[in-house]
């Protein structure tokens, strides 16, 4: 088994999928052996892809808004590990980015997380990551922030949690279940801040 840097350095020189993607190659994460607290998103949109950091957009801004998280703590590897499903950006599609590429997650992700043994807390963000972080879960993304909610409400030692996507498309979402907000979060940034 490679050492975490060496994997890392193999991990962002990885082509995989590059006959697959409308730019080039480029891999985008953030992880340490150290990270406490384990982002698992779905793929880089544009922007990351161009600046070259993950979630450099608005819903990055959301989401670190949402755990609690200054700049800073965010973009520190020695607390957040940041990991998407694909860690290219997979493209547009007709309503938003095109799904990550599959090759991703079978080539990298396990072996990744076999050597970040500090996480103490999964955000698992969207579809994509619930299907490969909770297999046993078939029930919708709305489904899983509601059995989130209630593992913090009951004080459960849970170490996975459930987001929405932070995207400015999921603005509908967020008026129609306002306990997203007003429930789960401040639960949730006090556990992280626990954790930090």
């Amino acid at each position: 088994m490679a050492n975490f840097s060496t994997l890392m350095q193999q991990v962002r020189q990885c082509s995989l999928c590059q006959d697959n993607l409308p730019l080039l190659a480029k891999p985008i994460l953030q992880a340490s052996v150290n990270a406490k607290i384990l982002i698992a998103g779905q793929a880089p949109g544009v922007k990351a892809h161009n600046s070259g950091v993950p979630f450099d957009d608005a819903s990055g801004k959301r989401l670190r808004q949402w755990l609690g998280l200054n700049s800073e703590q965010f973009y520190d590897p020695e607390l957040i590990a940041i990991l998407p499903m694909g860690f290219c950006y997979p493209g547009k599609g007709k309503s938003g980015d095109l799904a990550p590429r599959p090759e991703c997650a079978p080539a990298w992700r396990q072996q990744l997380l076999d050597q970040m043994s500090q996480i103490k807390l999964t955000v698992i963000i969207g579809q994509y990551a619930i299907k490969w972080h909770k297999p046993q879960f078939k029930g919708t993304v709305t489904a899983a922030v509601e059995q989130s909610l209630q593992q913090l409400a009951d004080g459960c030692d849970n170490n996975t949690l459930v987001l929405p996507h932070p995207s400015p498309r999921n603005n509908i979402w967020l008026k129609k279940h306002l306990w997203f907000e007003q429930q789960l979060l401040p639960l949730l940034q006090k556990k992280i801040s626990q954790l930090i």
